[in-house]
């Protein structure tokens, strides 16, 4: 499906660059001159993204951008200028367009750059929407989140393997996410109106596990004053999920092998033999085959639970997923703190993008909570977030371009130097410890001074 996208902007010159640059994308251009143009067209198409100029014949693309926001929350919007002023910009950041650029374009490329990742926000933004619709209709069901192949191969196969009633191990590392698989596994399947049982392994000492798995009669220990059931009996007719099963000792290894093969166990300090219908579910974030080669796995066990193995990618191996993940944290947590913190900055996009997430979704999540926390609203920036970290090997496709990341630092530098000196070019020069015949076409080329 093309994108759609509203230019409103009088000037022939800038309509023709706009063709001109989405002439062979898969882009629908509708072009306003004006204000009234702007707001008929608005009504009649959902647009992906609106680029506004600020001087129009009729008004100011400011103004009408924060009349169109009260219909659409969520509307994605670009401001393009040729007489750029601090507050102006100021007031575009706090009114929550996506980036504010200045005419003439000295480089297609950036603006082409910046279209891009406009457009993959309102993507986040309308499959953050299309999720959370589900999830209402599912009462908070499980979900997964990501557009990477790598998750939507997850989801096919976890789609296929949730209505066979076999063992399934779910593998991945800490934070990934495996606990979701788990649940969605049991709420695709035939045992889904049956109990989750869900168990840390490497949470509990080897004691603490036996009794939890399988229950205890009254007298069994110093402190069993009753009889208590364990998982593997409540988990009868439905699923029990033990996560880092790698962390299992070899005597509840050979438990867990000897309830798997009869089905059935003796609860602790008991001699009655108790039936269990269950299917397990397994998950660890230790490479079990080593495990087993190193003596600390049963291979038997081993070749029991891994009937089905699903891996789950670290989110550094799909960086494609780390915006959406983060617009789904960030919805959800202005939701449950009453903020409206966001958008992300193209800045912070970037950081977000190239972090090297050695904790997995798990970090992000508690990143974005934090920030939330904190941040009453307003633009999620990169300072927000704070050291995210170098980048790991794996995600430097995603670093920006070296000109692209260039220019960016170099516009932001100089917004804030007029901003910290008042618009005055000699208190910045002071500041900069630049000359001020120097520091001027800096100035200049991003549109914060103009030629008397």
């Amino acid at each position: 499906m093309k994108a759609k996208i509203l230019l409103v902007d009088d000037d022939p010159s800038t309509q023709y660059l706009f063709k001109d640059l989405l002439r062979d994308r898969a882009v629908d251009l509708r072009i306003a001159d004006n204000l009234a143009q702007a707001r008929v067209a608005f009504r009649q198409a959902d647009f992906n993204l609106i680029v506004l100029d600020q001087r129009l014949p009729d008004g100011n693309g400011l103004d009408l951008f924060a009349e169109l926001r009260r219909e659409r929350p969520r509307q994605v919007a670009i401001l393009i200028t040729g007489y750029a002023e601090i507050k102006d910009a100021v007031r575009a950041v706090r009114e929550g367009l996506f980036d504010y650029l200045t005419k003439p374009f000295e480089n297609p490329e950036e603006l082409d750059a910046v279209i891009v990742r406009a457009l993959e926000l309102d993507r986040a933004y309308r499959e953050i929407s299309e999720l959370r619709a589900t999830l209402d209709a599912r009462r908070d069901g499980p979900a997964i989140i990501g557009r990477s192949s790598a998750i939507h191969g997850l989801l096919t196969q976890v789609r296929q393997v949730a209505p066979l009633d076999t063992s399934v191990l779910i593998e991945g590392e800490s934070g990934t996410g495996k606990e979701l698989v788990a649940q969605l596994i049991h709420a695709l399947s035939s045992r889904a109106k049956g109990s989750l049982l869900e168990v840390n392994c490497g949470a509990l000492s080897e004691t603490l596990l036996e009794s939890s798995l399988f229950g205890f009669e009254k007298g069994a220990f110093t402190g069993a004053a009753r009889a208590t059931t364990g998982v593997i009996e409540e988990a009868d007719g439905g699923t029990l999920f033990l996560d880092e099963i790698a962390d299992m000792s070899p005597k509840l290894q050979a438990s867990l092998l000897r309830v798997l093969q009869e089905r059935r166990f003796v609860r602790l300090g008991g001699t009655a033999s108790r039936m269990s219908d269950f299917r397990l579910v397994c998950a660890t974030n230790k490479p079990l085959e080593e495990e087993v080669r190193a003596g600390r796995f049963r291979p038997d066990l081993y070749y029991r639970i891994n009937v089905i193995a699903l891996r789950i990618p670290p989110l550094r191996e799909r960086t494609e997923d780390v915006m959406p993940l983060a617009m789904f944290f960030l919805d959800r947590f202005n939701r449950k703190f009453g903020r409206e913190a966001g958008p992300f900055t193209p800045e912070a996009a970037i950081a977000l993008e190239t972090a090297p997430w050695p904790g997995n979704v798990r970090q992000l999540q508690h990143l974005i909570e934090r920030v939330v926390a904190v941040k009453s609203g307003g633009h999620v920036t990169s300072d927000d977030l704070g050291n995210l970290g170098a980048p790991s090997p794996l995600s430097a496709v995603s670093l920006p371009a070296y000109r692209q990341a260039r220019d960016a630092f170099d516009r932001e530098y100089f917004v804030r130097l007029m901003a910290e000196a008042g618009g005055n070019v000699s208190e910045a020069a002071r500041l900069s410890g630049l000359a001020r015949q120097n520091l001027y076409p800096h100035l200049k080329r991003h549109g914060l001074v103009t030629d008397a």
